[in-house]
């Protein structure tokens, strides 16, 4: 299919003519997470069966308004739609159906569900993703990156109809639909009130002075990252952060001699951060986190604070588990973990409606209701299981 660069909003022209004509088109972004601390999209690539491609950039500024109003009214063929969804959001681009090939792949039974992998399976297609975690904001884009960009959503039709064609044969059609209809609405989870406390190794820290010094360092980084529009981990990874907050230093020379106190701006910038951890004790937070996903406790503390829940959630784990092998999709795609956690936490006389109320669809109450409610009743009748 012909591929067409956009700059300007004036060379939106024939994606515009060509619309109307279509009812599903094929869409990706590019974003530049691992450089930029933006998650905004830097290219857009667009579709059309049998017509045409369309990347348009976005690294500067373009009127899209005229495109929204077309493209909103669409059905959106991506790969792992919830990782595009929310920079495709801020430009005012939300569809009104989706589908979602590395969904439909994993209900599908597919052991790798990569677009790479499932175009080298599925198409016997060699689509190489040297360029997937490429800085997408450095302008020109050499070609290689333009043609890289096209190939993402040139495979997309064909690979959806040899996935559905699979989901067909599986009698699981109907299940991807339900999940589709569901991603329409998605939005991606609201920003954690304490992002500090989740870096991986706090588990180490438990000290107040020290989760203080996490925290001081943490919100610096972010600071300065947000300013310079940069990754915060391209000044420091997370785990000097970590580091820092473990050794608690005293003097700014015993953060400098710390060698796990590393990244390009540990030392640039040490002036900055010494002052951010002399500045920590002034913080003032929590000893218990802030942030409750879902209202019920971790169920890492369950064996200890409530062991008739951890009982059940270890009763019910290998049952959901065992179907979601007999019916050949992981067991997170059955039914999400943290609903099996809350019914195991609570369970409510009707199991279907509180799976309802959680979110789960259809489909999955209606698959995993009744060896739930089974294996219940047995960890309530027989108290030695």
């Amino acid at each position: 299919m012909p591929v067409r660069l956009v700059e300007q909003a004036g060379e939106l022209h024939s994606l515009l003519e060509a619309l109307p004509g279509t009812d599903t088109v094929a869409i990706d972004a590019e974003r530049a997470s691992g450089f930029r601390y933006s998650q905004r999209a830097y290219l857009i690539q667009i579709a059309i069966r049998d017509v045409g491609i369309w990347l348009i950039d976005t690294a500067e500024d373009i009127d899209l308004s005229g495109l929204s109003l077309e493209l909103n009214k669409k059905t959106w063929l991506l790969h792992a739609a919830t990782q595009d969804l929310p920079c495709l959001a801020e430009l005012n681009l939300k569809p009104s159906g989706i589908i979602d090939t590395e969904l439909s792949a994993r209900l599908a039974g597919c052991e790798r569900v990569g677009l790479g992998s499932l175009s080298e399976s599925l198409l016997e297609l060699d689509l190489a993703k040297e360029h997937s975690a490429a800085d997408w904001s450095k302008r020109p884009l050499p070609q290689e990156m333009i043609d890289y960009a096209a190939l993402d959503v040139d495979v997309m039709f064909e690979l959806w109809d040899a996935i559905s064609a699979l989901l067909r044969e599986q009698e699981k059609l109907e299940w991807a639909l339900q999940e589709f209809a569901n991603l329409v609405g998605f939005s991606p989870k609201p920003a954690l009130i304490e992002p500090w406390r989740h870096l991986p190794g706090m588990i180490k820290v438990k000290d107040i002075s020290k989760l203080k010094i996490a925290a001081a360092l943490h919100a610096k980084r972010d600071q300065l990252a947000r300013d310079q529009d940069i990754a915060p981990g391209r000044l420091i990874p997370d785990r000097s952060i970590v580091a820092a907050a473990l050794a608690a230093p005293t003097t700014r020379s015993e953060l400098a001699k710390n060698p796990d106190f590393q990244g390009r701006a540990s030392r640039s910038l040490l002036s900055t951060w010494w002052q951010a951890i002399q500045e920590s004790p002034d913080l003032e937070i929590s000893a218990e986190p802030l942030d409750k996903s879902n209202g019920i406790p971790n169920h890492k503390s369950w064996e200890r604070r409530f062991p008739d829940a951890h009982k059940r959630l270890e009763q019910l784990r290998p049952v959901v588990q065992k179907l979601a092998s007999e019916l050949n999709l992981p067991t997170e795609n059955l039914l999400t973990p943290d609903y099996l956690r809350r019914v195991a936490f609570e369970p409510l006389d009707d199991i279907a409606g509180q799976l309802r109320s959680y979110g789960a669809r259809p489909w999955q109450i209606g698959l995993v209701t009744g060896p739930i409610l089974e294996c219940l009743n047995q960890t309530e009748s027989d108290p030695a299981a």
